[in-house]
């Protein structure tokens, strides 16, 4: 059996049933049997439809969802309203993309060989999806996994983090409620870590979509089925840089926000601040101020602004990281343990770059601030990592910004936004070690195909 607690309190919320061995295979020969069974699949307008549908049902949930992922999460519930809102759009933007996904011709009579000849491409569903997903955004994740599966025809087994299974649970009922045959749509809770990456490695797998950290991602992608595609999303160290040209009363509101949305656990939030040593002073004071506003505590209450972290051992984790910079030489602003789960905001000044605040993914309410003289250092030093994700720069000089922009090694710079910012109907994913494969509803639908070629001899 699985506890579901509170990430907050560590309250107990529900127990589940796990599956083991044999509940596995029945569902993979499940979502295996109704890929072969091609007179079973249904049309576009019919998967239309079921998106449509489900789209309304989430509305008529959206409270109860948001409650949900701020109770098995920890998600500040203001937060997680907009998760919800988020969700809803994601399921209607994979419904939009039927009206639009096709093929293309490609080109024939362009030497004498291929006269007589007229070729398209179509695309079609690529198979039995395996969805791995993580507990930081418990539906929406698990949409974007979701939508563009039954976008695309493919049928798919999730599994949700095991601290987080209940919004995805909830969704894949409305899913069954939205008119979705039997055995298209299904969860799985393995009852072990082996089992789960036997159902990633599976043959009859066609696409592993994961979602978590690198070391398991680029573990399970090493293991893959010949012939499986898959999607890595990891996470990153995001670097920000401020400009000496930098509208300070611009950038402490998004910077906080960036930084602190869900206590840090998000793998595009703020971590490394470069900023301008004529600008440094005035910024830390300031976004320290700011920063020791927010409000901590219980994620159920309107009011919370940063609620705990997922697990008392990564609130034990990112304390000790914390410490170890400060013990190092780094100013700390702020920080301290509140609860078993929840630490105070904190700002680290100038930490070595050695520490693991300033190299590793800190996923937890904590940023480094460093200051530099020379554009050039402050782009080599966001460079220098081996993740490269999201980041941003924040400058009133247009060719500033378009000189990082093109300079910064990133799979998308933000201009004067935080590195966190995104839409569901965008790209998304990492390079290097943070992930592999592009992310976002649209996307994720292109590589959930297999384009099929016909040529026609006339």
């Amino acid at each position: 059996m699985l506890e579901v607690v509170q990430a907050y309190d560590r309250e107990h919320i529900a127990e589940l049933p796990t599956d083991d061995a044999a509940a596995v295979e029945r569902k993979l020969i499940a979502a295996r049997e109704r890929f072969e069974d091609r007179n079973g699949w249904l049309q576009p307008h019919q998967r239309m439809a079921v998106l449509h549908r489900l789209a309304d049902l989430v509305i008529q949930r959206r409270e109860a969802f948001a409650m949900r992922i701020a109770c098995e999460g920890g998600k500040p519930y203001s937060d997680a309203l907009v998760e919800a809102d988020r969700a809803i759009d994601g399921i209607r933007t994979a419904a939009d993309l039927l009206r639009t996904r096709g093929g293309a011709e490609i080109p024939m009579g362009l030497t004498p060989a291929s006269e007589g000849r007229r070729a398209w491409t179509i695309l079609e569903p690529i198979g039995v999806v395996a969805a791995i997903s993580a507990f930081n955004h418990p539906l929406n994740l698990i949409v974007h996994q979701i939508a563009p599966a039954i976008a695309t025809g493919c049928p798919i087994i999730v599994k949700p983090a095991a601290a987080t299974p209940l919004s995805c649970l909830e969704l894949v009922k409305l899913v069954q409620e939205a008119g979705m045959p039997e055995g298209w749509v299904q969860t799985v809770l393995p009852e072990s870590r082996g089992l789960s990456s036997a159902f990633a490695s599976d043959p009859r797998v066609a696409f592993l979509s994961f979602i978590g950290s690198a070391t398991v991602g680029w573990h399970l992608r090493a293991n893959l089925a010949p012939g499986t595609r898959c999607a890595l999303e990891h996470g990153g160290v995001a670097p920000v840089i401020i400009d000496r040209t930098a509208d300070i009363d611009a950038i402490i509101e998004p910077l906080a926000k960036g930084g602190y949305y869900h206590a840090g656990q998000v793998c595009v939030s703020v971590q490394r601040i470069y900023v301008h040593k004529s600008l440094k002073d005035s910024f830390v004071e300031r976004f320290a101020e700011r920063v020791g506003r927010l409000h901590v505590g219980d994620p159920r209450l309107a009011e919370t602004e940063v609620g705990p972290l997922i697990e008392p051992a990564e609130a034990e984790r990112v304390a000790t990281w914390i410490a170890e910079a400060a013990s190092r030489g780094a100013r700390l602003i702020g920080g301290g343990r509140l609860s078993e789960t929840t630490l105070a905001p904190a700002i680290l000044v100038d930490p070595p770059k050695t520490s693991k605040v300033a190299r590793e993914e800190v996923f937890g309410p904590a940023t480094c601030i460093f200051g530099f003289a020379d554009l050039a250092e402050a782009i080599h030093e966001a460079n220098s990592l081996p993740v490269a994700f999201q980041s941003s720069i924040f400058t009133r000089d247009l060719a500033t910004g378009l000189d990082a922009a093109e300079r910064l090694d990133a799979s998308a710079v933000m201009v004067n936004d935080h590195s966190a910012f995104r839409t569901d109907w965008m790209p998304f994913g990492g390079r290097k070690t943070s992930g592999y494969g592009v992310g976002g509803i649209p996307f994720t639908a292109r590589e959930m195909t297999a384009e099929k070629m016909i040529v026609f001899k006339q």
